[in-house]
């Protein structure tokens, strides 16, 4: 076990040498000697240099790909393989939540480019611009239509289904509102409507839901807080037994009872985030 661990603790800092450029350290020793840097290794270390690699680092490193990393340094203080197990089973739960992550944050891009499509889109109409003309302007300084854009542009162009190219386009998630756009469209060329009071007020109703979804998300954040806060109750009061003495990490990972209290609480702690996010996002949902 002892050369397990010491193996551990190679191959953790033989990453971290890796992963902070030691590959190019002779290309940056040139490049520091032609720009004049001085000498390399003459003085300490320049703190601003530290800090930028380590944002490099992380800039590398997804935010999954620490849990083995964690994984690896508690291995090696605990003397065990379990947690680089645990830590390698973390990586596609947070490869997951990363994704929905950033689906989340597209989507929420997505809206406000619609919203500014609509007032966009008004904007030219009421300068005195025909429909098509208008459409091609305020997509191209808006950039509400996304992958959907080209085709939306060349039916606009060239005289062809600009309201079928819309509701294809509101299909992705967070364009929704391009499916009142193709409304507003379909009613002003068909039966002369204003398409200007249309999509002023297509506009409102969207800033409206938008404005209300913040609203939700900001009052349901203390309760994201809470969850996030006990879920880390276990890692402080396994810092409070190292620091007495106990030796948490030792009953843990090398006594039958500490591995059955360590899967049993894993489990329950495991149920009770995805309860308690459950229903933070019921209640968003609603």
């Amino acid at each position: 076990m002892g050369e397990m661990s010491l193996g551990a603790a190679v191959a953790c800092l033989g990453a971290a040498v890796w992963l902070l450029g030691g590959r190019n350290s002779g290309a940056r020793r040139a490049e520091l000697l032609l720009a004049g840097g001085g000498s390399v290794g003459a003085g300490p270390p320049d703190w601003r240099q530290m800090v930028r690699e380590l944002r490099r680092l992380r800039g590398r490193l997804r935010a999954e790909w620490w849990a083995p990393v964690v994984g690896l340094v508690v291995a090696v203080l605990g003397s065990s393989v379990l947690p680089v197990v645990a830590g390698a089973a973390g990586v596609p739960v947070l490869r997951r939540v990363r994704l929905a992550r950033e689906a989340r944050r597209a989507r929420e891009r997505r809206g406000d480019a619609v919203i500014a499509l609509c007032g966009a889109l008004a904007g030219e109409v009421r300068a005195g611009r025909q429909p098509g003309e208008a459409l091609l302007r305020a997509a191209r300084d808006s950039g509400g239509l996304g992958e959907a854009q080209a085709a939306v542009l060349a039916a606009a162009r060239f005289g062809g289904d600009v309201t079928g190219a819309l509701a294809s386009a509101a299909r992705k998630p967070g364009a929704e509102g391009l499916s009142g756009l193709a409304a507003c469209w379909r009613v002003a060329v068909d039966q002369g409507a204003g398409l200007a009071a249309g999509l002023d007020r297509l506009e409102g109703v969207l800033r409206a839901e938008r404005d209300q979804r913040t609203d939700l998300r900001a009052q349901l954040s203390g309760a994201r807080s809470t969850v996030v806060m006990l879920a880390g109750l276990p890692v402080l009061g396994l810092l409070l037994g190292a620091a007495m003495g106990a030796e948490p990490l030792r009953v843990l990972l090398h006594t039958g009872a500490g591995i059955g209290c360590l899967a049993v609480g894993g489990v329950l702690e495991g149920l009770g985030m995805w309860w308690a996010l459950r229903i933070v996002r019921g209640a968003e949902a609603t």
